[in-house]
């Protein structure tokens, strides 16, 4: 598969401004151009409030959130995300400059974020490492975003990789973050949307990638991890699953219990959402590992429409009853926080 193709920028300063009055007093905003380093202008924000403006370009770069940046927007300077593009190419397998080791799966991510009250807006997110061009490299997991804050939200944002696009993860083993998503556009082909947390997406496309492999399926669109004594895991709600690979050619779903929570429970919900052909119908979930099959998690599904969604095999489908349905909503999962209401 060849590499997307994206615009080069380099590194320089960054400019601020103020804006009317926020919550009381002055909102603080940073300029980010062409030439000039996202990551820049995120260390250069003090306190809570500020917002980060991304001009259209491509940055190449990987932008770490620290968890004192609390309450930052960060977004586009249009409405077209693709007009601002935050893009870097590490993998789990790829060597450290410094000779330390490997990235790991988290540790590959091109933006990663750990502040309390994260608004993302009007941006793609990318990690276009590719596995053809690495053969010698096997663990190939390369996240686009890997995100742990209570109260982040993604709007209008794309989600560009291959492998583990996004990890919606949690800042810890007893932390149930709340993550929320909407309109957003994600793309991959393994498990390309993953981890503990309780991530609402509302209205988004989730779009699998075509994969030059000769066995199937060749990936899956979710992997929760979700704890035990969490009630909310991944829930998508009022969504669209596409396709760019041969219809049946994906699985729905695979639970992930990872070896460092081997108590973890995952749960998915997928609801109202309509599921295009390149899912399997009759067989939407698999195993990831035999130990923890996907009959025993949290696996349901709720007035889906499309030719993936069609129910053949009764067994292989389980629906939520009429009852739990209020239980799995957005209002549910995400509790006294409304992240619509944020500026």
């Amino acid at each position: 598969m060849r590499r997307r193709t994206l615009l080069a920028a380099g590194i320089a300063g960054v400019q601020v401004a103020t804006s009317p009055a926020f919550a009381g007093g002055r909102r603080r905003v940073l300029h980010v151009r062409p030439g000039d380093s996202v990551q820049a202008a995120v260390d250069a924000v003090t306190g809570p409030g500020w917002t980060i403006v991304v001009h259209p370009g491509t940055y190449r770069e990987v932008l770490n959130i620290r968890a004192e940046k609390e309450e930052l927007t960060l977004r586009g300077a249009t409405a077209n995300p693709r007009d601002a593009v935050i893009v870097y190419d590490n993998a789990n397998g790829t060597q450290k400059p410094d000779g330390s080791g490997t990235y790991g799966t988290a540790g590959s991510a091109t933006f990663s974020s750990s502040a309390a009250g994260l608004t993302v807006r009007d941006l793609t997110l990318a990690n276009d490492w590719l596995r053809a061009e690495h053969p010698e490299i096997t663990g190939t997991q390369a996240v686009a975003a890997y995100v742990t804050g209570d109260r982040s939200s993604f709007e209008n944002v794309h989600l560009l990789a291959h492998q583990d696009t996004l990890f919606v993860d949690t800042t810890a083993l007893d932390a149930f973050d709340r993550q929320y998503f909407h309109r957003c556009h994600i793309e991959g082909d393994v498990d390309f949307v993953f981890g503990r947390a309780t991530a609402v997406f509302e209205d988004c496309r989730f779009h699998t990638l075509p994969r030059d492999v000769d066995f199937t399926p060749k990936g899956m669109v979710f992997a929760p991890s979700t704890a035990r004594a969490n009630p909310h895991g991944i829930l998508a709600v009022r969504s669209r699953i596409t396709s760019g690979a041969e219809d049946g050619a994906y699985k729905l779903a695979r639970p992930w219990v990872p070896s460092y929570e081997t108590t973890a429970w995952p749960s998915l919900v997928v609801r109202e959402s309509w599921t295009g052909p390149g899912i399997d119908p009759v067989a939407p979930y698999t195993d990831m590992r035999e130990q923890y099959p996907w009959q025993t998690m949290r696996f349901r599904e709720y007035r889906n429409s499309g030719p993936g969604a069609v129910v053949t095999v009764p067994d292989n489908r389980p629906q939520l009853a009429a009852e739990e349905a209020p239980l799995h909503t957005k209002a549910a999962y995400l509790g006294d926080w409304n992240p619509r209401q944020i500026p």
